[in-house]
């Protein structure tokens, strides 16, 4: 009998160790989206980065990202190490990894490769930051839990608790473990980790699309391993990392003693009386003054924090003259385009950096001094890739003059509408070069701009003018939101105004018609936005307004009647609709009449990127007209469903 036990045991262990050498086993990916020759420049720099990173001493938490050289033959690197080894360990992974890599995939520009406990890639275009959740590789246990249900619901809380702890992680880290008792005595080990250069939002992102295949394609396997480019997650029914990276911290409590009997027990609980009160008053002492001190140092640090805005943007200031040089005087070869705020002409500064400079008219009511004090102070301390970059500001005797990074692409509108601008800078037709996978990049860059704003920001800001001019497209093509003269910082949800500002046809019927706004208002924009840019027609001029039909209504007519492909831009290219006709559907739920069914930002984001979400039925989009002199309350656009 203890023979047939140690045997059991003995093949037990084997089992184990068989299944972690086969998830130790090295998957790969070479890329066929370019080649390079091994004398070329690109091999040459590819060498340089990979050793730089398996021998950098300075690094000690496991993740290393570097580039390379210039133009074509410039290599983006990423190596990550798993949060529970070592440095000397982490360095070894890394360097043998990047060796089997260049021997697996011996020409490509772009290869990843996963080991057990670290993943490098590289690549010829832009990695940094950006979340890769595909391809999504998975290594499971063939065998199935005892009780497949219990076990999920053990498994599924477990899984989404480590994924909010990875995800708040900080710009070196990443990454969280943790476990939890299952039936029959089993315990859950897990491991989740993301890439962490990116941000809280992506990293969750990430990690919900792997969780969602955990349970799509293995549910209920004894363990796995799931790996993508930006994150990683792996569960066992045995402990697989070091133990010390989920020791919770000790103790602040001493251990509790026995209570003692008669009079010395009356005696100790007379003690512990007397010992509570005073420590009870103690403790309200330091908290009133802790309060105290608290609303002082609170009041020191806004007189701070206001100083040091101040200077930062002091520190934004250009000269005029400075400026006049760089656009040749604002001549006509240099318009990028105008309205009702002025014009926009490029420029170039004598360090020869591009510049987009918006020269602000006299009788625009953006252009005088409280939308653009605004503008300047929000846009300063705004930071995020889906947002336009302010560089600069003038303002000298009547110019108002504010300076931005130049953006080559200019607006999404000239895109999906077909505009040709009569400008000297013309746009042609672009609308044809949209695909499908396009547009889809910046429908989601957009909802990621409008997270950060909304909620990651360090300011809350609603932005209240959304509309296609007012996305700018950069040179890959990414959108950035730009004009923030009618933005407004609040720090309660929702707002009032007198003075309605933005554009009809993308405000919501709340703010249009009475003033109110909230993060919701730009939601309905960003929906309208939304079904824009699937249909390339623009929702205050839709072909069919002449009997009383706009771009909402009519979309929403199409689903109601089960045929949204109608909507959908003949010009485009599209290789699946399944994925087309989910964000039809994001964007009617975005210009749902009843404000508190329309999605926060965040949440368009997750449905976005996870086909795995549930979308909910939406509702009626308010139908309303809007005239040029604003809505017009007495027409509504026809529901003809």
């Amino acid at each position: 009998m203890c023979c047939s036990r140690l045997l059991f045991f003995s093949c037990l262990i084997l089992i184990l160790h068989l299944f972690a050498v086969t998830l130790a086993q090295d998957p790969y990916v070479c890329s066929d989206k370019g080649n390079y020759t091994s004398n070329s420049t690109y091999r040459v720099n590819l060498n340089t980065v990979l050793a730089s990173m398996s021998s950098n001493t300075k690094i000690s938490y496991g993740f290393y990202n570097s580039s390379v050289g210039e133009n074509s033959d410039q290599v983006n690197a990423i190596a990550l190490c798993r949060g529970d080894i070592g440095t000397d360990e982490c360095r070894s992974c890394v360097n043998a990894s990047s060796h089997d890599l260049l021997q697996y995939c011996p020409n490509q520009k772009e290869a990843i490769i996963w080991y057990t406990t670290c993943m490098v890639r590289y690549s010829n275009r832009y990695i940094f930051g950006v979340l890769e959740a595909n391809p999504l590789y998975s290594f499971y246990n063939t065998r199935n839990a005892s009780d497949v249900d219990g076990f999920t619901q053990v498994l599924r809380p477990l899984l989404e608790r480590l994924n909010n702890l990875a995800a708040a992680g900080s710009s070196t880290r990443k990454f969280a473990v943790g476990s939890e008792t299952a039936q029959d005595y089993q315990t859950i080990h897990a491991l989740l980790m993301c890439t962490p250069d990116l941000d809280e939002l992506d990293c969750k992102s990430c990690l919900e699309q792997t969780t969602a295949e955990v349970f799509s394609c293995c549910y209920g396997k004894q363990g796995g391993r799931y790996i993508s480019p930006s994150c990683d997650l792996r569960y066992e029914i045995y402990n697989f990392y070091d133990p010390i990276a989920e020791a919770p911290p000790p103790s602040l409590l001493p251990p509790s003693s026995p209570p003692t009997e008669g009079k010395e027990g009356n005696s100790s609980r007379t003690t512990i009386a007397i010992v509570v009160s005073a420590v009870g008053s103690l403790v309200l002492i330091i908290i009133g003054i802790f309060i105290f001190y608290s609303r002082v140092i609170r009041k020191t640090e806004e007189k701070v924090k206001t100083m040091h805005d101040m200077s930062t943007v002091e520190s934004l200031r250009f000269d005029f003259g400075t400026i006049t040089m760089a656009t040749d005087n604002f001549s006509d070869e240099n318009k990028l385009g105008g309205g009702g705020f002025g014009a926009v002409y490029k420029g170039m500064l004598q360090n020869e950096q591009e510049i987009a400079v918006k020269r602000l008219s006299m009788d625009s009511g953006q252009g005088r001094d409280t939308e653009f004090g605004n503008e300047v102070l929000l846009v300063a301390r705004l930071q995020h890739r889906n947002l336009v970059r302010l560089l600069g500001f003038c303002s000298e005797g009547n110019e108002r003059l504010l300076i931005y990074e130049f953006v080559p692409n200019a607006s999404l509108d000239r895109f999906i509408f077909g505009m040709v601008t009569p400008m000297p800078f013309s746009y042609p037709m672009k609308r044809i070069q949209l695909d499908w996978e396009m547009r889809y990049k910046i429908i989601e860059g957009i909802a990621r701009g409008l997270v950060y704003l909304h909620e990651d920001s360090q300011l809350r800001i609603i932005h209240r003018d959304l509309k296609a001019s007012n996305i700018l497209l950069d040179e890959r093509m990414n959108p950035k939101i730009s004009d923030f003269g009618t933005a407004r910082l609040l720090d309660q949800t929702q707002g009032n105004t007198r003075r309605i500002i933005g554009t009809y046809g993308y405000m919501p019927p709340e703010y249009a018609m009475q003033g109110n706004f909230s993060t919701k208002s730009d939601i309905f924009s960003f929906g309208v936005l939304l079904l824009e840019i699937v249909s390339g027609q623009s929702n205050s001029s839709f072909p069919n307004e002449q009997i009383g039909e706009c771009l909402t209504s009519y979309a929403w007519k199409m689903w109601r009647e089960g045929t949204p492909l109608n909507l959908v831009d003949l010009t485009m290219r599209v290789n699946s609709t399944v994925h087309l006709i989910r964000c039809i559907h994001i964007g009617l739920l975005c210009v749902q009449e009843n404000i508190a069914d329309r999605p926060t930002a965040a949440s368009v984001v997750l449905m976005l990127s996870s086909q795995s979400i549930t979308l909910a039925v939406p509702g009626r989009p308010p139908f309303l007209m809007y005239s040029g002199n604003g809505l017009d309350k007495s027409s509504e656009c026809s529901d003809k469903s």
